[in-house]
């Protein structure tokens, strides 16, 4: 990392982030009262709402605002032979490595990369081991230098349908939503008189059993895929590949990432998932390094050509227009959502030093996000908790609730409540005061730049909306 990228990875430290989320309610710590579950996390009324917003944001970019896209709702539980076809079974593993002492288990490629500082792309398993024992390579844990083998650890979650676990059949959870959308190809091509090209998208909770997660909300277990399998000829692909990658830039800008924290990166040959035959990545600059954010896939025709020789089924498409049947190539953009979530809260945050209403100076913390993705669009408060004021500040909530999630909050100074809607990110507070009571106008605070503008209550909807539309 060069000294000018190692400045901005450190512009805001994970610990901020981790406590600013849960001081604020975006994210708590899984079970919490029963002393927590490892790398489990839910997510509070500000992180629903975020995650919702990412989520609504995506799908209108790419499905509602596309004519070639339809949506799916797949099922997390496939029949297993799903997982078969795919190569998940037999291809969707990690490198394995465990201490003998003290049974500390750990990514034998991370463990390499960041303990030796060596790249492991192209490394077989037994290069891996060999590497590990002749550095003499120290247990972080335990500081013991006696390891196993490292060996393949299959990601999927395994668990049984039936009464009677011994009689039962196995299936696994999905550990992405790909096959859902691949399964229903031929219903889906059946029911919408879709023609290639299109696409297929769906949001959806997808589960790996990750060696060693990690880095807050980076990698879960559990998470959220937004994933489209977009269907073409295959002498198409280059032009719909470099056509998606530059579809996702767009999107990421559209959410309000700065364009200094984002970078791409394509996968060497030894890299590439089993089903790709090029892969690009966005990497995020997060507070512990460059790091994938999202990719771009080309899976060829391997899926559905795959799901048609285990099935009997004839996935194959017959294009009218030609006159001919050919199995379709697939271009795949995937993001997850609390990834998303996690680098927008990073790229958003933001101190700054400033003078209270006393003249005291103090820092102020502030979440810049995009309006279109921040939990609240705005925040509704009385100047003072007087009654003639709190009866016209619900009155303003009530019918901005009717177009936009807000919040009302009547507590603490006026100056403390813009603090805690700078924290949280909310892009207005409109501020009722006695001279509502005269005129029926309410001041609007902008986030940003703190400028305050008058403007009569009829027109409040007319100016977030305006100001939501040109954000």
């Amino acid at each position: 990392m060069s000294t000018m990228e190692a400045s901005r990875a450190s512009t805001v430290r994970l610990e901020t982030i981790v406590s600013l989320a849960k001081r604020r309610g975006f994210v708590y710590p899984g079970s919490e009262i029963y002393g927590g579950l490892a790398n489990t996390w839910d997510y509070g009324p500000l992180g629903a709402e975020l995650k919702r917003n990412i989520k609504n944001a995506w799908w209108e970019y790419f499905i509602q605002r596309r004519e070639d896209m339809v949506g799916l709702d797949g099922g997390i539980l496939l029949h297993p032979r799903v997982w078969e076809a795919s190569g998940h079974v037999e291809e969707f593993n990690d490198p394995l490595v465990d201490c003998r002492r003290c049974k500390s288990r750990f990514r034998a490629d991370t463990l390499i990369e960041e303990r030796l500082g060596q790249p492991t792309e192209g490394l077989s398993l037994d290069d891996m081991t060999r590497l590990i024992q002749e550095s003499n390579l120290a247990c972080p844990v335990c500081a013991a230098r006696d390891w196993t083998p490292v060996r393949k650890f299959n990601l999927m979650f395994r668990t049984f349908i039936g009464p009677v676990e011994e009689q039962s059949t196995p299936v696994y959870l999905r550990p992405e939503t790909a096959q859902a959308i691949f399964v229903n190809f031929k219903q889906v091509v059946q029911t919408s008189r879709v023609k290639i090209p299109f696409g297929i998208g769906q949001i959806g909770k997808a589960f790996r059993n990750e060696i060693t997660p990690g880095n807050f909300i980076f990698r879960l277990l559990e998470f959220e895929q937004m994933e489209i399998e977009y269907f073409i000829r295959p002498e198409t692909w280059e032009a719909y590949f470099d056509h998606w990658l530059e579809e996702m830039a767009r999107f990421l800008r559209w959410i309000g990432f700065k364009p200094d924290r984002l970078r791409t990166r394509e996968h060497g040959p030894q890299e590439l998932s089993h089903y790709s035959k090029k892969t690009i990545d966005f990497e995020y600059l997060f507070p512990f390094g460059w790091k994938e954010l999202c990719g771009l896939a080309y899976r060829t025709d391997y899926d559905l050509r795959r799901h048609q020789e285990y099935s009997g089924e004839d996935l194959t498409y017959f294009d009218q227009e030609r006159n001919e049947r050919y199995i379709p190539h697939v271009i795949e953009p995937t993001m997850g959502v609390e990834r998303l979530m996690l680098a927008l809260l990073c790229d958003a945050y933001d101190e700054e030093p400033a003078v209270d209403v006393n003249g005291n100076p103090y820092t102020r913390v502030v979440l810049r996000f995009n309006p279109r993705i921040a939990p609240y669009k705005a925040a509704v408060l009385p100047l003072m908790r007087k009654p003639e004021l709190v009866e016209v500040a619900k009155e303003v909530a009530r019918e901005l609730r009717q177009y936009f999630r807000i919040e009302y909050d009547e507590t603490q100074s006026i100056g403390r409540r813009y603090r805690r809607q700078d924290e949280i990110g909310t892009p207005y507070c409109i501020t009722i005061d006695y001279q509502t009571l005269e005129d029926r106008t309410v001041t609007i605070r902008d986030r940003d730049t703190m400028q305050q503008d008058r403007v009569a209550i009829n027109d409040l909807v007319e100016e977030i909306e305006k100001r939501l539309r040109s954000a």
